[in-house]
Protein backbone atom coordinates (compact mmCIF):
# COMPACT_ATOMS: atom_id res chain seq x y z
CA UNK A 1 0.00 0.00 0.00
CA UNK A 2 1.59 3.52 -1.19
CA UNK A 3 1.19 6.00 1.70
CA UNK A 4 1.10 9.26 -0.66
CA UNK A 5 1.13 11.55 1.83
CA UNK A 6 4.75 10.18 3.21
CA UNK A 7 5.40 10.30 -0.80
CA UNK A 8 4.51 13.84 -1.27
CA UNK A 9 6.46 14.84 1.73
CA UNK A 10 9.60 13.06 0.12
CA UNK A 11 8.96 14.72 -3.37
CA UNK A 12 8.80 18.78 -1.71
CA UNK A 13 12.64 18.02 -0.79
CA UNK A 14 13.61 16.92 -3.89
CA UNK A 15 14.10 13.24 -3.16
CA UNK A 16 14.69 11.70 -6.73
CA UNK A 17 13.73 8.33 -5.54
CA UNK A 18 10.44 9.68 -4.57
CA UNK A 19 9.75 12.15 -7.26
CA UNK A 20 10.69 8.70 -10.17
CA UNK A 21 8.05 6.47 -8.27
CA UNK A 22 5.45 9.54 -8.31
CA UNK A 23 6.36 9.77 -12.55
CA UNK A 24 5.89 6.38 -12.23
CA UNK A 25 2.19 6.35 -10.63
CA UNK A 26 1.55 9.62 -12.82
CA UNK A 27 2.63 6.79 -15.70
CA UNK A 28 0.55 3.90 -14.96
CA UNK A 29 -2.13 4.06 -12.01
CA UNK A 30 -4.89 6.19 -12.56
CA UNK A 31 -6.48 6.07 -9.06
CA UNK A 32 -3.49 6.96 -7.11
CA UNK A 33 -1.94 9.61 -9.53
CA UNK A 34 -5.09 11.56 -9.22
CA UNK A 35 -5.09 11.53 -5.45
CA UNK A 36 -1.34 12.34 -5.38
CA UNK A 37 -1.51 15.06 -8.03
CA UNK A 38 -4.38 16.62 -5.71
CA UNK A 39 -2.28 16.47 -2.37
CA UNK A 40 0.94 18.28 -4.53
CA UNK A 41 -1.05 21.17 -5.90
CA UNK A 42 -0.29 23.81 -3.53
CA UNK A 43 3.05 23.34 -3.96
CA UNK A 44 3.02 24.22 -7.91
CA UNK A 45 3.32 26.92 -10.17
CA UNK A 46 6.61 28.25 -9.13
CA UNK A 47 8.83 26.70 -12.08
CA UNK A 48 9.13 28.36 -15.55
CA UNK A 49 8.99 25.92 -18.33
CA UNK A 50 10.50 25.99 -21.53
CA UNK A 51 9.88 23.87 -24.58
CA UNK A 52 12.09 22.45 -26.77
CA UNK A 53 10.95 21.62 -30.15
CA UNK A 54 11.59 21.26 -34.13
CA UNK A 55 12.55 18.66 -36.25
CA UNK A 56 14.49 15.37 -35.91
CA UNK A 57 18.26 15.84 -35.73
CA UNK A 58 18.71 19.86 -35.01
CA UNK A 59 19.89 18.52 -31.96
CA UNK A 60 17.46 19.19 -29.05
CA UNK A 61 18.93 16.77 -26.54
CA UNK A 62 22.47 18.26 -26.89
CA UNK A 63 20.99 22.28 -26.39
CA UNK A 64 18.85 20.95 -23.67
CA UNK A 65 22.27 19.78 -22.14
CA UNK A 66 23.82 22.82 -22.27
CA UNK A 67 20.90 24.96 -21.40
CA UNK A 68 20.82 22.67 -17.94
CA UNK A 69 24.70 23.43 -17.69
CA UNK A 70 24.66 26.76 -17.65
CA UNK A 71 21.82 27.16 -15.43
CA UNK A 72 23.55 25.20 -12.82
CA UNK A 73 26.39 27.38 -12.98
CA UNK A 74 23.71 30.17 -12.46
CA UNK A 75 22.79 27.81 -9.36
CA UNK A 76 19.28 26.95 -10.89
CA UNK A 77 17.58 23.23 -10.31
CA UNK A 78 16.16 21.44 -13.54
CA UNK A 79 13.99 19.23 -14.43
CA UNK A 80 13.82 17.93 -17.44
CA UNK A 81 11.33 15.83 -19.43
CA UNK A 82 12.43 14.33 -22.39
CA UNK A 83 9.39 12.89 -24.43
CA UNK A 84 11.12 10.01 -26.60
CA UNK A 85 9.28 7.86 -29.21
CA UNK A 86 6.85 4.90 -28.13
CA UNK A 87 8.85 2.15 -28.86
CA UNK A 88 6.49 -0.44 -30.95
CA UNK A 89 7.37 -3.68 -29.93
CA UNK A 90 7.27 -2.65 -25.90
CA UNK A 91 4.84 0.43 -25.90
CA UNK A 92 7.76 2.40 -23.55
CA UNK A 93 10.14 5.06 -24.40
CA UNK A 94 13.54 4.31 -26.72
CA UNK A 95 15.36 6.21 -23.66
CA UNK A 96 17.87 7.92 -26.06
CA UNK A 97 18.25 11.59 -24.78
CA UNK A 98 18.12 10.41 -20.75
CA UNK A 99 21.38 8.12 -22.05
CA UNK A 100 22.83 11.36 -24.14
CA UNK A 101 22.30 13.44 -21.10
CA UNK A 102 24.30 11.22 -18.26
CA UNK A 103 26.71 14.13 -17.51
CA UNK A 104 24.45 16.27 -15.79
CA UNK A 105 21.74 13.52 -14.54
CA UNK A 106 23.69 12.57 -11.64
CA UNK A 107 23.99 16.07 -10.52
CA UNK A 108 21.78 16.80 -7.39
CA UNK A 109 20.14 19.67 -8.66
CA UNK A 110 18.65 17.91 -11.96
CA UNK A 111 16.36 15.38 -12.31
CA UNK A 112 15.62 13.89 -15.82
CA UNK A 113 12.85 11.49 -17.16
CA UNK A 114 12.04 10.24 -20.90
CA UNK A 115 8.02 9.41 -21.33
CA UNK A 116 6.93 7.86 -24.13
CA UNK A 117 4.31 9.72 -26.30
CA UNK A 118 1.90 6.40 -26.29
CA UNK A 119 0.52 7.16 -29.38
CA UNK A 120 0.59 11.10 -28.98
CA UNK A 121 0.31 13.14 -32.28
CA UNK A 122 1.03 16.76 -30.84
CA UNK A 123 4.85 15.57 -29.44
CA UNK A 124 4.54 15.33 -25.57
CA UNK A 125 2.81 12.46 -23.58
CA UNK A 126 -0.60 12.71 -22.19
CA UNK A 127 0.83 12.45 -18.82
CA UNK A 128 3.79 14.67 -19.35
CA UNK A 129 1.99 17.63 -17.56
CA UNK A 130 1.03 15.47 -14.71
CA UNK A 131 4.50 14.53 -14.22
CA UNK A 132 5.73 18.60 -14.87
CA UNK A 133 3.36 18.97 -11.39
CA UNK A 134 5.31 16.76 -9.92
CA UNK A 135 8.65 18.47 -10.97
CA UNK A 136 7.21 21.81 -9.75
CA UNK A 137 6.19 20.62 -6.91
CA UNK A 138 9.45 19.47 -5.93
CA UNK A 139 10.76 23.07 -5.94
CA UNK A 140 13.05 22.75 -9.30
CA UNK A 141 13.46 26.50 -10.76
CA UNK A 142 13.04 25.62 -14.41
CA UNK A 143 11.27 22.65 -16.47
CA UNK A 144 12.08 21.76 -19.75
CA UNK A 145 9.95 19.67 -21.82
CA UNK A 146 12.15 18.20 -24.95
CA UNK A 147 9.50 17.12 -27.20
CA UNK A 148 9.71 14.03 -29.68
CA UNK A 149 10.74 16.08 -33.15
CA UNK A 150 7.63 15.71 -35.07
CA UNK A 151 7.11 18.74 -37.18
CA UNK A 152 3.80 20.72 -37.55
CA UNK A 153 2.05 18.41 -35.31
CA UNK A 154 3.87 19.14 -32.15
CA UNK A 155 1.86 22.02 -31.26
CA UNK A 156 0.46 20.77 -28.19
CA UNK A 157 3.59 22.31 -26.35
CA UNK A 158 2.18 25.78 -26.31
CA UNK A 159 -0.18 24.18 -24.05
CA UNK A 160 2.92 23.32 -21.35
CA UNK A 161 5.36 25.84 -21.43
CA UNK A 162 5.80 29.30 -20.83
CA UNK A 163 8.72 29.81 -23.76
CA UNK A 164 8.95 27.81 -26.63
CA UNK A 165 12.20 27.31 -28.67
CA UNK A 166 11.87 25.83 -31.89
CA UNK A 167 15.77 24.44 -32.67
CA UNK A 168 16.73 24.30 -36.54
CA UNK A 169 19.08 23.50 -38.76
CA UNK A 170 20.99 25.05 -41.52
CA UNK A 171 19.72 22.15 -43.67
CA UNK A 172 16.03 22.86 -42.27
CA UNK A 173 14.84 24.52 -45.59
CA UNK A 174 11.96 22.18 -45.88
CA UNK A 175 11.16 22.83 -41.65
CA UNK A 176 11.20 26.93 -42.57
CA UNK A 177 8.71 26.74 -45.13
CA UNK A 178 6.63 24.29 -42.69
CA UNK A 179 6.36 27.13 -40.57
CA UNK A 180 4.61 29.40 -42.38
CA UNK A 181 1.57 26.61 -41.83
CA UNK A 182 1.83 26.59 -37.97
CA UNK A 183 5.27 26.22 -36.02
CA UNK A 184 5.69 29.59 -36.56
CA UNK A 185 2.83 30.31 -34.63
CA UNK A 186 4.44 28.85 -31.57
CA UNK A 187 8.10 29.99 -31.88
CA UNK A 188 9.12 32.71 -28.85
CA UNK A 189 13.14 31.87 -29.95
CA UNK A 190 14.21 30.02 -32.56
CA UNK A 191 17.44 28.29 -32.47
CA UNK A 192 19.56 28.13 -35.57
CA UNK A 193 21.73 25.02 -34.46
CA UNK A 194 25.04 23.59 -36.37
CA UNK A 195 25.71 27.49 -37.88
CA UNK A 196 29.07 26.49 -38.43
CA UNK A 197 28.07 24.36 -40.86
CA UNK A 198 27.43 25.81 -44.78
CA UNK A 199 24.13 27.24 -45.44
CA UNK A 200 23.66 28.97 -42.06
CA UNK A 201 23.37 32.62 -43.54
CA UNK A 202 20.77 31.44 -45.76
CA UNK A 203 18.90 29.90 -43.25
CA UNK A 204 19.64 32.63 -41.41
CA UNK A 205 17.91 34.95 -43.68
CA UNK A 206 15.23 33.16 -44.64
CA UNK A 207 14.05 32.87 -41.12
CA UNK A 208 14.09 36.69 -40.61
CA UNK A 209 11.94 37.24 -44.08
CA UNK A 210 9.64 34.88 -43.08
CA UNK A 211 9.39 36.95 -39.13
CA UNK A 212 8.99 39.97 -41.03
CA UNK A 213 6.19 39.20 -42.85
CA UNK A 214 4.19 38.08 -39.51
CA UNK A 215 1.63 40.48 -38.68
CA UNK A 216 2.85 42.25 -35.20
CA UNK A 217 1.96 45.47 -33.00
CA UNK A 218 4.35 46.74 -30.61
CA UNK A 219 2.72 45.15 -27.72
CA UNK A 220 3.26 41.75 -29.42
CA UNK A 221 6.77 39.94 -28.82
CA UNK A 222 8.93 39.25 -31.48
CA UNK A 223 10.82 35.60 -31.51
CA UNK A 224 14.61 36.48 -31.84
CA UNK A 225 16.75 34.20 -33.87
CA UNK A 226 19.86 33.06 -32.43
CA UNK A 227 22.76 31.21 -33.73
CA UNK A 228 24.22 28.74 -31.95
CA UNK A 229 26.81 25.01 -32.05
CA UNK A 230 25.13 23.60 -29.11
CA UNK A 231 27.79 21.22 -28.76
CA UNK A 232 30.68 23.66 -28.19
CA UNK A 233 28.35 25.85 -26.34
CA UNK A 234 28.75 28.82 -28.14
CA UNK A 235 25.45 30.81 -28.36
CA UNK A 236 24.10 29.25 -25.41
CA UNK A 237 24.44 32.49 -22.85
CA UNK A 238 22.30 34.05 -25.55
CA UNK A 239 20.28 31.93 -25.56
CA UNK A 240 19.65 32.07 -21.46
CA UNK A 241 19.32 35.65 -21.68
CA UNK A 242 16.40 35.79 -24.55
CA UNK A 243 14.30 33.17 -22.17
CA UNK A 244 14.80 35.50 -19.30
CA UNK A 245 14.08 38.29 -21.72
CA UNK A 246 10.77 36.31 -22.52
CA UNK A 247 10.08 35.99 -19.51
CA UNK A 248 10.11 39.48 -18.11
CA UNK A 249 8.40 40.66 -21.07
CA UNK A 250 5.18 38.09 -20.13
CA UNK A 251 5.52 39.15 -16.68
CA UNK A 252 5.28 43.14 -17.61
CA UNK A 253 2.94 42.73 -19.60
CA UNK A 254 0.29 40.41 -17.49
CA UNK A 255 0.77 37.92 -20.24
CA UNK A 256 2.53 35.19 -17.87
CA UNK A 257 -1.14 34.80 -15.52
CA UNK A 258 -3.14 34.70 -18.50
CA UNK A 259 -1.13 32.72 -20.71
CA UNK A 260 -1.01 29.77 -17.45
CA UNK A 261 -4.82 30.63 -16.79
CA UNK A 262 -5.55 29.26 -20.09
CA UNK A 263 -3.61 26.41 -20.02
CA UNK A 264 -5.44 25.60 -16.95
CA UNK A 265 -8.56 25.88 -18.62
CA UNK A 266 -7.42 23.17 -21.27
CA UNK A 267 -6.48 20.99 -18.94
CA UNK A 268 -9.46 21.28 -17.26
CA UNK A 269 -11.38 20.60 -19.86
CA UNK A 270 -8.96 17.25 -20.97
CA UNK A 271 -9.40 16.01 -17.42
CA UNK A 272 -13.26 16.32 -17.63
CA UNK A 273 -13.30 14.11 -20.73
CA UNK A 274 -11.03 11.98 -19.69
CA UNK A 275 -13.32 11.40 -16.52
CA UNK A 276 -16.04 11.18 -18.52
CA UNK A 277 -14.48 9.03 -21.29
CA UNK A 278 -14.38 6.28 -17.96
CA UNK A 279 -17.59 6.77 -17.27
CA UNK A 280 -18.95 6.22 -20.53
CA UNK A 281 -17.48 3.12 -21.35
CA UNK A 282 -18.05 1.35 -18.51
CA UNK A 283 -18.71 -2.54 -18.60
CA UNK A 284 -22.79 -2.32 -19.28
CA UNK A 285 -22.37 0.03 -22.17
CA UNK A 286 -19.66 -1.93 -23.58
CA UNK A 287 -21.60 -5.18 -23.30
CA UNK A 288 -24.54 -3.00 -25.30
CA UNK A 289 -21.76 -1.94 -27.69
CA UNK A 290 -20.86 -5.03 -28.61
CA UNK A 291 -24.18 -6.98 -28.65
CA UNK A 292 -24.76 -4.02 -31.50
CA UNK A 293 -21.56 -5.23 -33.18
CA UNK A 294 -22.89 -8.75 -33.55
CA UNK A 295 -26.21 -7.99 -34.94
CA UNK A 296 -24.81 -4.83 -37.19
CA UNK A 297 -25.31 -6.52 -40.57
CA UNK A 298 -29.51 -6.88 -39.66
CA UNK A 299 -29.34 -3.30 -40.00
CA UNK A 300 -32.07 -2.89 -37.83
CA UNK A 301 -30.62 0.18 -35.63
CA UNK A 302 -28.25 3.09 -37.25
CA UNK A 303 -25.17 3.74 -35.43
CA UNK A 304 -26.58 6.80 -34.56
CA UNK A 305 -29.36 5.19 -32.69
CA UNK A 306 -27.11 2.70 -30.49
CA UNK A 307 -24.94 6.53 -29.92
CA UNK A 308 -28.25 8.15 -28.47
CA UNK A 309 -29.14 4.78 -26.37
CA UNK A 310 -25.47 4.35 -24.99
CA UNK A 311 -25.82 8.45 -23.93
CA UNK A 312 -28.92 7.51 -22.31
CA UNK A 313 -27.95 5.19 -20.18
CA UNK A 314 -24.59 7.30 -19.88
CA UNK A 315 -26.68 10.42 -18.01
CA UNK A 316 -28.54 7.83 -15.86
CA UNK A 317 -25.67 6.19 -14.71
CA UNK A 318 -23.75 9.74 -14.02
CA UNK A 319 -26.72 11.49 -11.78
CA UNK A 320 -26.85 8.04 -10.05
CA UNK A 321 -23.06 8.23 -9.30
CA UNK A 322 -22.92 12.08 -8.28
CA UNK A 323 -26.41 12.35 -6.48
Amino acid sequence: MINLVELSEKIFIKDKRSISKAITIIESEEKNAIDLLKLIHNKTGNAYKIGITGPPGAGKSTLTNAITKFLLIQNKSVGIIAVDPTSPFTGGALLGDRVRMNEIGVNPKVFIRSMATRGSLGGLSKKTIDASEILDAAGFDFIIFETVGVGQSELDIVNAADTTIVVLVPESGDAIQAMKAGLMEIADLFVLNKSDRPGADSALMALKTILMLKNHTDEDWLPNIVKAVASENNGIEEIINEIYKHKNFLIEKNILNRKRANQLKIRIKEIVETFLRYDLWNEENLTELNKYLLNHFEKTISPYEVAEKLIINFKENLKSKYD
